[in-house]
């Protein structure tokens, strides 16, 4: 027994059929440290958490919470040794209060009647003591995604959780939720909990952890004092190589004589009067604080949301979508930011998700060609390198990456000329990153367009040719190439700079 750890993973292996997620991994938390968990999407990270929560049972490999070892844990076990997992997606209820959360399945009782101001009461003070105002009576539904989930954490300390595990926690906030739940976490390490912090956002492991555990393809890499490592050290351990560049070299396929989105004054889902241009072999990127009006206009040129005013074009001809469909038929395709709900069919194979578009297309008589439909997956299976044991794969069994590519492929499928990608990597590793810059870069090099929305700076620099900047839902600023600065973009995204 080692007082030093409050947890411990021993050569942890699971096995699936036709594949191996863990082959070899180790993990040990000191009491009161918050340990920084990273890899690339498909390394393993998600499956080793859910081994420690009993959502998966390792095939073989030693657990020991406290010194106390099991080959295996359940939910049950895992809540009675003060193990506790905040997921991506939360386990809240809309539709009860805060304090009906807090208490969910295990309510205060009085007798055989539920106690809700006991309830009401203890869910005050427990969120006093995360320093945090949510009024327990709220219903959740009406709770930002930011108190949503400071809910979930003072679920997991009410319940005594002396091990927290945060899976990508700040995925889902806006800039000022994350600053909030970085300073839950260190009054959390304060009060001597141990966190296992997963992100993809390696600054944030710098900020937060004392040590940086490494896993590759479901192995053990290493395990660095925070520190003493550096970003470059990390990555290089990460993906399995050097990466020289963040973002690869595209030759210049700017058709400034072709336009091929043209937006004339356009009103639509709280946007006003936008207008823009993309053009063929361009990314022309959008800018913007979060609810600036970026999405909301994706929207409407999708045909999600209606235009109410002013003229969209493609190709020089106007056109009036009214439902996503009639944007496919145009050759007009979104990569949607929320890629689980809205983006991909998680529970269908790629197969069929890579023909969702072209089903209509490649049936006779309602009956669908099996072998064209293969063919199509497999296509487009090989030309953009979708990690998987075979097309028949069920996409929620995909990294976060793959996942993209997988939507990205069936718009190729679709033969689709205009593409808006909505936050592109959100939630993708550094190595993945790199792969979909490169399929970015091979659509514009190929002749088709791109209109990219990204909230990650560097990332809207290094990628466009030129960047639109939104504000309250307004063109807020433009700036080309050689104008391309932080600095600028940000005033602009605050609506201070002149317009």
């Amino acid at each position: 027994m080692n007082e030093e750890y409050v947890l411990e993973l021993e050569h942890i292996r699971k096995e699936y059929p036709g594949v191996v997620a863990l082959k070899d991994v180790t993990l040990q938390l000191r009491r009161g440290e918050v340990l920084g968990l990273i890899g690339e999407n498909g390394a393993g990270k998600s499956t080793l958490i859910k081994c420690c929560s009993g959502a998966v049972i390792p095939t073989s490999g030693r657990i020991r919470v406290n010194g106390k070892e099991f080959d295996r844990m359940t939910p049950q076990l895992a809540a009675e040794n003060g193990i506790a997992i905040i997921y991506q997606e939360f386990n809240n209820a809309g539709e009860l209060s805060a304090a009906e959360n807090l208490f969910l399945g295990r309510p205060i009782r009085k007798g055989m009647l539920i106690d809700r101001k006991a309830m009401e009461e203890a869910a005050a003070e427990a969120f006093a003591q995360l320093q945090i105002k949510i009024n327990p009576r709220e219903l959740v539904k009406n709770l930002s995604v930011g108190y949503q989930q400071m809910i979930e954490i003072a679920k997991a300390i009410q319940q005594n959780a002396q091990v927290l595990i945060m899976d990508e926690p700040s995925a889902p906030l806006t800039s000022n939720e994350v600053e909030n739940m970085f300073k839950v976490v260190e009054l959390l390490r304060k009060k001597g909990v141990s966190i296992i912090y997963i992100s993809h956002r390696l600054e944030e492991i710098f900020r937060l952890s004392d040590r940086i555990e490494v896993i590759r393809d479901g192995e053990y890499v290493d395990t660095l004092i925070t520190p003493q490592a550096t970003v470059d050290q990390l990555i290089r351990m990460m993906v399995g190589r050097e990466m020289t560049q963040k973002y690869p070299p595209r030759r210049p396929c700017i058709d400034e004589n072709k336009v091929v989105l043209e937006l004339k004054n356009v009103c639509g889902n709280g946007d006003q009067d936008m207008s823009l241009q993309v053009h063929a072999g361009e990314v022309l990127g959008l800018g913007g604080l979060v609810g600036a009006g970026r999405t909301e206009l994706a929207e409407v040129i999708f045909g999600v949301k209606p235009l109410e005013s002013g003229q969209i074009l493609l190709n020089g001809k106007e056109i009036h979508p009214k439902a996503p469909r009639d944007a496919i038929d145009l050759g007009i395709a979104l990569v949607p930011e929320d890629r689980k709900r809205h983006g991909a069919l998680l529970t269908n194979s790629i197969k069929n998700n890579i023909n969702m578009p072209v089903y209509e297309r490649i049936a006779r008589a309602s009956v669908i060609d099996s072998g064209t439909e293969k063919k199509t997956a497999e296509k487009y299976r090989e030309e953009i390198q979708i990690k998987c044991p075979g097309i028949q794969q069920l996409v929620k069994n995909l990294s976060g990456g793959n996942q993209q590519k997988v939507i990205l492929g069936k718009w190729l499928a679709a033969d689709s000329q205009l593409i808006i990608f909505d936050e592109p990597t959100r939630g993708i590793d550094v190595g993945a990153k790199y792969e979909i810059y490169k399929l970015i870069n091979s659509l514009v090099e190929s002749g088709r367009s791109v209109l990219m929305i990204s909230s990650e700076m560097e990332e809207l620099i290094g990628m466009s040719d030129r960047i639109l900047v939104l504000a309250e839902h307004q063109m807020a600023g433009e700036l080309q190439k050689d104008e391309f600065n932080a600095d600028t973009i940000m005033a602009y995204a605050s609506a201070v700079a002149e317009k």
